[in-house]
């Protein structure tokens, strides 16, 4: 698809596979949590599944949280791949909410009305701070030689990469645009740089998750 006089973009936007802080339904933000025995799983048959189709990166890209890292190096291991860890592709900090459980969140006090330019957690990223880091970190990738790119991050941070990527700044509350990304699922998203034209191959990709969710 790309040539020296048109050189083209291929990224693959995965998040990390099930952590212990996903199992146990907490806020993770920035803190580290290690990949539960599935989310190794989810990983192995995600490179399993690019193995057998011939996948090849010229470099993955991944955020130096242990749950990023892991599916990470995971995916390098049976892909033959380097890894280099950004920390633009740390997941959102949300300040007093990291660790707290989805129940536990819920039951704070919760602001009548928040905008994107709000914190949250009382001095976490608010969605227009993560969306500005997000949009550096997508122009950072940008600088880089035309190739094809594995990037593992976070649900948080890929969504607003994603909405860089079509130009959608955030929205008042809970309101606005959201993408899918189950763990180990990802899209691929192709640049022309020419033309500066984006196509969406693929969106919340997991179907290497059947068996799992058969068995």
């Amino acid at each position: 698809m790309s040539s020296p006089d048109k050189p083209v973009f291929t990224f693959v936007f995965l998040r990390h596979g099930e952590s212990v802080g996903n199992a146990e339904t907490r806020w993770q933000g920035q803190s580290d949590y290690v990949l539960t025995e599935k989310g190794r799983a989810q990983a192995q048959l995600l490179a399993e599944r690019w193995k057998s189709e011939g996948m090849k990166f010229d470099l993955i890209i991944a955020s130096p949280l242990v749950r990023a890292k892991e599916t990470a190096e995971i995916i390098a291991s049976a892909l033959d791949a380097e890894v280099e860890f950004q920390p633009l592709l740390m997941e959102r900090h949300i300040g007093e909410m990291e660790g707290l459980t989805a129940e536990e969140v819920r039951s704070r006090p919760q602001p009548p009305y928040v905008t994107p330019y709000d914190p949250v957690g009382g001095g976490g990223e608010g969605d227009w701070a993560l969306f500005l880091r997000a949009g550096q970190a997508l122009h950072d990738l940008l600088r880089r030689t035309p190739g094809n790119y594995l990037i593992v991050s976070h649900g948080g941070l890929l969504n607003q990469m994603m909405n860089a990527i079509i130009g959608v700044a955030p929205h008042a509350g809970p309101s606005g645009v959201r993408f899918r990304f189950e763990n180990t699922a990802f899209a691929r998203v192709i640049y022309f740089p020419y033309q500066h034209r984006w196509a969406f191959d693929t969106l919340n990709d997991h179907a290497h998750l059947k068996s799992l969710k058969s068995g």
